[in-house]
Protein backbone atom coordinates (compact mmCIF):
# COMPACT_ATOMS: atom_id res chain seq x y z
CA UNK A 1 0.00 0.00 0.00
CA UNK A 2 1.50 3.25 -0.88
CA UNK A 3 1.09 6.14 2.04
CA UNK A 4 3.23 9.12 2.78
CA UNK A 5 4.01 10.22 5.56
CA UNK A 6 3.18 14.22 7.02
CA UNK A 7 2.73 16.50 9.98
CA UNK A 8 -0.64 16.01 11.55
CA UNK A 9 -2.54 18.91 11.93
CA UNK A 10 -5.85 19.69 13.58
CA UNK A 11 -7.93 18.20 10.44
CA UNK A 12 -6.71 14.97 11.43
CA UNK A 13 -8.13 14.79 14.72
CA UNK A 14 -11.50 13.17 13.76
CA UNK A 15 -9.29 10.51 12.09
CA UNK A 16 -6.83 9.99 14.89
CA UNK A 17 -9.51 10.42 17.88
CA UNK A 18 -10.78 6.66 15.95
CA UNK A 19 -8.09 4.82 15.77
CA UNK A 20 -7.09 5.97 19.42
CA UNK A 21 -10.24 4.90 20.35
CA UNK A 22 -10.27 1.60 18.22
CA UNK A 23 -7.09 1.12 20.62
CA UNK A 24 -8.52 2.01 23.83
CA UNK A 25 -11.41 -0.17 23.56
CA UNK A 26 -10.17 -3.12 21.92
CA UNK A 27 -6.36 -2.97 22.69
CA UNK A 28 -3.84 -3.11 25.47
CA UNK A 29 -1.53 -0.92 24.08
CA UNK A 30 -3.00 2.24 25.28
CA UNK A 31 -3.84 1.52 29.67
CA UNK A 32 -6.70 4.26 29.33
CA UNK A 33 -10.10 2.19 29.87
CA UNK A 34 -12.12 4.84 27.86
CA UNK A 35 -11.58 6.37 24.70
CA UNK A 36 -11.07 9.90 24.57
CA UNK A 37 -13.12 12.54 22.78
CA UNK A 38 -11.93 14.64 20.07
CA UNK A 39 -11.64 17.56 22.23
CA UNK A 40 -9.76 16.02 24.49
CA UNK A 41 -7.43 14.50 21.23
CA UNK A 42 -6.75 18.00 20.10
CA UNK A 43 -5.86 19.79 23.35
CA UNK A 44 -3.36 16.65 24.00
CA UNK A 45 -1.99 17.13 20.27
CA UNK A 46 -1.91 20.62 20.48
CA UNK A 47 0.19 20.30 24.30
CA UNK A 48 2.64 18.44 22.32
CA UNK A 49 3.43 20.33 19.12
CA UNK A 50 3.49 23.58 21.39
CA UNK A 51 6.10 22.18 23.03
CA UNK A 52 8.41 21.25 19.57
CA UNK A 53 7.68 17.57 20.18
CA UNK A 54 6.77 15.92 16.42
CA UNK A 55 3.53 14.67 15.28
CA UNK A 56 3.00 13.03 12.71
CA UNK A 57 0.79 10.66 10.45
CA UNK A 58 0.85 8.29 7.58
CA UNK A 59 -2.01 9.20 4.98
CA UNK A 60 -2.86 7.04 1.64
CA UNK A 61 -3.14 8.35 -2.06
CA UNK A 62 -6.69 8.95 -1.16
CA UNK A 63 -6.36 10.82 1.86
CA UNK A 64 -7.44 8.30 4.15
CA UNK A 65 -5.08 8.56 7.86
CA UNK A 66 -3.94 5.02 8.15
CA UNK A 67 -1.93 5.83 11.65
CA UNK A 68 -0.35 8.43 13.51
CA UNK A 69 3.37 8.55 15.60
CA UNK A 70 4.35 11.33 17.98
CA UNK A 71 7.37 12.07 20.71
CA UNK A 72 6.24 13.06 24.19
CA UNK A 73 8.55 13.43 26.93
CA UNK A 74 9.00 10.42 29.07
CA UNK A 75 9.26 12.44 32.59
CA UNK A 76 9.04 16.18 33.25
CA UNK A 77 11.53 16.64 35.24
CA UNK A 78 14.53 18.97 33.55
CA UNK A 79 17.54 16.20 33.28
CA UNK A 80 15.08 13.75 31.41
CA UNK A 81 14.44 16.28 28.48
CA UNK A 82 17.15 14.75 26.33
CA UNK A 83 14.73 12.01 26.42
CA UNK A 84 11.65 10.68 24.28
CA UNK A 85 8.61 8.33 24.56
CA UNK A 86 7.40 7.55 21.37
CA UNK A 87 3.41 6.76 20.39
CA UNK A 88 2.27 4.56 17.60
CA UNK A 89 -1.18 4.05 16.50
CA UNK A 90 -2.64 2.15 13.46
CA UNK A 91 -6.19 1.45 11.49
CA UNK A 92 -6.94 -2.30 12.05
CA UNK A 93 -6.80 -2.42 8.27
CA UNK A 94 -3.15 -0.77 8.41
CA UNK A 95 -1.41 -3.08 10.16
CA UNK A 96 1.29 -5.54 9.32
CA UNK A 97 2.09 -3.46 6.08
CA UNK A 98 4.79 -1.77 7.65
CA UNK A 99 3.70 1.70 8.30
CA UNK A 100 4.51 1.27 12.08
CA UNK A 101 7.80 0.83 10.95
CA UNK A 102 7.92 3.59 8.91
CA UNK A 103 6.61 6.08 11.13
CA UNK A 104 8.55 4.68 13.82
CA UNK A 105 12.03 5.67 11.88
CA UNK A 106 10.67 8.70 10.59
CA UNK A 107 9.87 9.75 14.06
CA UNK A 108 13.49 8.81 15.47
CA UNK A 109 14.65 10.88 12.71
CA UNK A 110 12.77 14.07 13.63
CA UNK A 111 13.78 13.22 17.32
CA UNK A 112 17.00 12.88 16.12
CA UNK A 113 17.35 16.32 14.41
CA UNK A 114 16.36 17.96 17.12
CA UNK A 115 18.96 17.34 19.44
CA UNK A 116 16.88 14.24 21.44
CA UNK A 117 19.64 11.89 22.52
CA UNK A 118 17.61 8.72 23.65
CA UNK A 119 13.81 7.36 22.72
CA UNK A 120 12.03 4.88 25.23
CA UNK A 121 9.53 2.67 23.77
CA UNK A 122 6.69 1.74 26.18
CA UNK A 123 5.30 -1.57 25.32
CA UNK A 124 1.84 -1.87 26.72
CA UNK A 125 0.41 -5.56 26.84
CA UNK A 126 4.49 -6.39 25.97
CA UNK A 127 2.50 -6.30 22.06
CA UNK A 128 4.49 -8.72 20.09
CA UNK A 129 4.25 -7.07 17.22
CA UNK A 130 5.17 -3.56 18.52
CA UNK A 131 8.52 -4.85 20.12
CA UNK A 132 8.86 -6.37 16.33
CA UNK A 133 8.87 -2.81 15.08
CA UNK A 134 10.60 -1.29 17.75
CA UNK A 135 13.85 -4.10 17.73
CA UNK A 136 13.82 -3.46 13.62
CA UNK A 137 14.05 0.39 14.07
CA UNK A 138 17.21 -0.09 16.58
CA UNK A 139 15.69 -0.48 19.86
CA UNK A 140 16.82 -2.59 22.48
CA UNK A 141 15.08 -4.36 25.23
CA UNK A 142 15.87 -2.54 28.44
CA UNK A 143 13.53 -4.36 30.65
CA UNK A 144 10.07 -6.03 31.90
CA UNK A 145 7.65 -4.59 34.24
CA UNK A 146 5.34 -7.45 34.87
CA UNK A 147 1.36 -6.68 35.99
CA UNK A 148 1.31 -3.38 35.51
CA UNK A 149 -2.22 -2.76 34.73
CA UNK A 150 -5.07 -4.44 34.30
CA UNK A 151 -7.50 -4.11 31.09
CA UNK A 152 -10.22 -6.43 29.29
CA UNK A 153 -10.10 -8.96 32.22
CA UNK A 154 -6.59 -9.58 32.44
CA UNK A 155 -2.90 -8.16 34.04
CA UNK A 156 -0.83 -6.67 31.41
CA UNK A 157 2.98 -6.50 31.25
CA UNK A 158 4.74 -3.30 29.86
CA UNK A 159 8.25 -3.88 28.06
CA UNK A 160 10.32 -0.99 27.94
CA UNK A 161 12.91 -0.83 24.53
CA UNK A 162 15.82 1.80 24.40
CA UNK A 163 17.57 3.64 21.34
CA UNK A 164 19.98 6.17 21.20
CA UNK A 165 19.27 9.11 18.70
CA UNK A 166 22.29 11.19 17.29
CA UNK A 167 25.45 10.88 19.63
CA UNK A 168 23.15 9.21 22.50
CA UNK A 169 24.91 9.72 25.83
CA UNK A 170 28.50 9.69 24.33
CA UNK A 171 28.90 13.41 24.36
CA UNK A 172 27.40 16.49 26.67
CA UNK A 173 24.14 17.78 24.96
CA UNK A 174 24.13 21.75 23.53
CA UNK A 175 22.34 22.93 26.95
CA UNK A 176 21.64 26.12 24.82
CA UNK A 177 19.37 24.72 22.15
CA UNK A 178 16.30 22.70 21.94
CA UNK A 179 15.76 20.58 23.81
CA UNK A 180 18.28 22.30 26.54
CA UNK A 181 16.20 25.23 26.54
CA UNK A 182 13.42 23.68 27.91
CA UNK A 183 14.01 23.89 31.38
Amino acid sequence: MAFDIRDANLADIAAITAIYGEAVNHGSASYELAAPDAAEMARRYQALVDKGYPYIVAVSADATLLGYAYASAFRTRPAYRWLVEDSIYLAPEARGMGIGKALLNELVLRCASLGFRQMVGVVGGASPASIAVHRSCGFEHAGRFTGTGFKHGTWLDTVFMQRPLGDGNATPPDLGAYPGSMI
